[in-house]
């Protein structure tokens, strides 16, 4: 069998998309022509996908907030945010660049979605002629809606982390129901648990296994015939050409993040300054069983953060190192991260958002290149 590839979700919105999102914002647009925006942008992102090779692609999540906050606002700037949020929540990340991304904050129960994955995947799969997967937000990530300190009143945490899981498999549940052939969840939470930024309290709260744990609640509900088709998304950010906590080492993740019991992981790799290190690391702690399924490592042989569009030959050799150390029959590969997680992105190290995703597919399309030559060499 080749070895597997495939996308992490998210694409560049066009320039066009980003400022519909602001005229929204500005009450300058209907959430009619907002939506009409929202469509074209899929509509092409689906299109240009099926022509780089890939078998299964996305529609560039193109018409979510962001990655992590589709489920309780329409806009990053707080359009449509859920009754139960306010907007002064903790930051998520405080990117190496300097900029900063920040999450709402829960006031009251009882949490509920607004948006599931699932709305949005029923809109763009009308464009696809080939499978189209989803990806989805880790309870993890949601749990930082609720105060780091105290309780809200009448709503305690425990109470909250119920819903929260109920809500999640919900989410997952609804994607495959619609036809999702694989469902990835989107954990880049979890290195940045472990840097301890002074800037950022909840980095420094040692969360990891409170993360792992609450993940597991959810994919433990699913079946392993269910679970060779989750994924987990790791890697240390990927917003406006920055990154949030790649001086973390993924010796201090790694261990942790095998310990939940998903089918497969897409792993941020092709930067890392001794990938051989990581590689060893990966085939000593993925699991050929996890619980019924075996965990794949898809490494990450695409930087999604810089233009240079790599050649299929060194997505071929980065895999044939991997090989080494991995086992072949759990061995796939993507890219680095969603190249553009965040709705407004304007892509400073691209020119432009619009040139950041013309070279997005040209990406993809060495990358399926060169693991079809991988393959090759390894008699796959």
């Amino acid at each position: 069998m080749p070895i597997p590839t495939e996308s992490v979700g998210s694409l560049p919105r066009p320039a066009k998309l980003q400022a519909a999102y602001a005229d929204y914002d500005a009450g300058k647009i209907t959430k009619e022509e907002f939506e009409k925006a929202q469509d074209e942008a899929c509509k092409d992102s689906i299109e240009r996908m099926e022509t780089t090779g890939q078998w299964c692609v996305t529609d560039g999540e193109n018409r979510a907030s962001s990655f992590a906050t589709y489920p309780i606002t329409d806009t990053l700037m707080g359009t449509g945010l859920a009754e139960t949020l306010a907007p002064d929540g903790q930051y998520f990340a405080i990117f190496d660049d300097g900029h900063h991304r920040q999450l709402p904050r829960l006031v009251k129960g009882p949490f509920r979605y607004k948006t599931y994955a699932a709305d949005y995947y029923n809109k763009s799969k009308k464009y696809a002629t080939k499978p189209l997967k989803q990806a989805v937000i880790a309870p993890s990530m949601l749990y930082l809606l609720y105060p780091l300190e105290g309780e809200i009143e009448g709503y305690s945490k425990e109470a909250f982390v119920q819903d929260l899981v109920d809500e999640c498999e919900k989410d997952i549940r609804k994607c495959f129901e619609a036809g999702a052939p694989r469902v990835s969840i989107d954990f880049t939470e979890g290195r940045l648990a472990c840097k301890n930024d002074p800037r950022n309290p909840w980095t420094g709260a040692k969360m990891l296994q409170t993360f792992i744990d609450l993940n597991n609640k959810v994919l433990d509900r699913f079946t392993a015939e269910e679970r060779k088709n989750i994924g987990i998304h790791t890697c240390p950010g990927g917003d406006c050409d920055s990154v949030h906590s790649k001086d973390v080492d993924y010796k201090e993740l790694l261990p942790s993040m095998f310990q939940m019991n998903a089918g497969y992981f897409l792993i941020q790799l092709s930067t890392e300054s001794d990938k051989t290190r990581i590689y060893k690391l990966l085939g000593k702690h993925s699991r050929a069983d996890a619980n019924g399924v075996p965990q794949v490592c898809f490494i990450g042989v695409i930087n999604s953060l810089n233009p240079r569009v790599e050649t299929p030959e060194e997505v071929c050799d980065a895999l044939l190192e991997a090989a080494k150390y991995i086992p072949i029959e759990r061995l796939g590969s993507t890219d680095d991260c969603g190249f553009s997680p965040f709705s407004i992105d304007v892509k400073p190290q691209h020119e432009g958002p619009d040139a950041a995703r013309l070279i997005a597919f040209k990406k993809i399309e060495a990358r399926i290149k060169g693991t079809e030559l991988a393959s090759a060499a390894l008699g796959v």
